[in-house]
């Protein structure tokens, strides 16, 4: 075999072994991304901050992490932190999470909520253990069998923010489903809907968001008869 031949062959089993190698790390990464969840943004100290704080823009920066280590109830935009003051001092680097808020006195009296907001309580199917204060949840309504369509499931709200919540137990008699009691942050017409629903509905359901997930679905979603 000449030299220009060998050196040709060896030249093309490089390349096929770089393909090979790229594909495997390819597929490696991959199935990591769907073992961690996508990347969200999570907003956190750009240096140490003292307790009582009221924090500027300049103390807040974001990073990046998978989904499923970002912590619950974890801020997404800085904008929503600029102006609040700190319950306890952070090291650089950490969270900012709902815990670190200090809301007590300089909250004027009132619901938590600002100018055209509602405070709406709902009793739904969820997890107390994953729907916690200043988390994000979807919320799904199902129609009553006996009603309009029998049986139709809607998503009806998207992106809730939760501001309290507790498990309820199930009465006497009724299945062990999870159960949560909720406060949710909503418009006056949303309010006004989820009032309904607890009368209408066979069922009210919340549904965790992963922290900093702030898409929205295409359209309303539905499975069923007529909502």
């Amino acid at each position: 075999m000449s030299r220009r031949r060998r050196g040709i062959l060896l030249a093309g089993l490089a390349l096929l072994l770089g393909a090979l190698a790229a594909s495997d790390i390819s597929g490696r990464e991959a199935a990591l991304r769907r073992q961690v969840g996508p990347v969200v943004d999570v907003v956190v100290a750009e240096h140490a901050l003292e307790a009582g704080r009221a924090l500027r823009a300049g103390d807040l920066a974001v990073r990046q992490v998978p989904s499923r280590f970002a912590p619950s109830g974890a801020v997404a935009r800085p904008a929503e932190l600029v102006g609040l003051k700190l319950s306890n001092p952070l090291p650089a680097g950490a969270d900012l999470t709902p815990a670190a808020i200090d809301r007590g006195d300089d909250v004027p009296p009132g619901a938590p909520v600002r100018v055209g907001e509602r405070v709406v309580d709902v009793v739904a199917t969820g997890s107390a253990a994953a729907i916690l204060p200043g988390s994000h949840v979807d919320v799904l309504v199902t129609r009553d069998a006996g009603g309009a369509g029998g049986g139709r499931t809607r998503l009806a709200l998207e992106d809730v923010e939760v501001l309290r919540a507790r498990p309820v137990a199930a009465a006497t008699g009724e299945p062990a489903t999870p159960r949560v009691a909720a406060s949710l942050r909503v418009t006056l017409r949303q309010a006004v809907y989820l009032a309904a629903a607890q009368s209408f509905a066979r069922e009210v359901r919340l549904l965790p968001r992963a922290a900093g997930d702030r898409r929205r679905s295409r359209g309303g979603l539905s499975v069923g008869g007529s909502l």
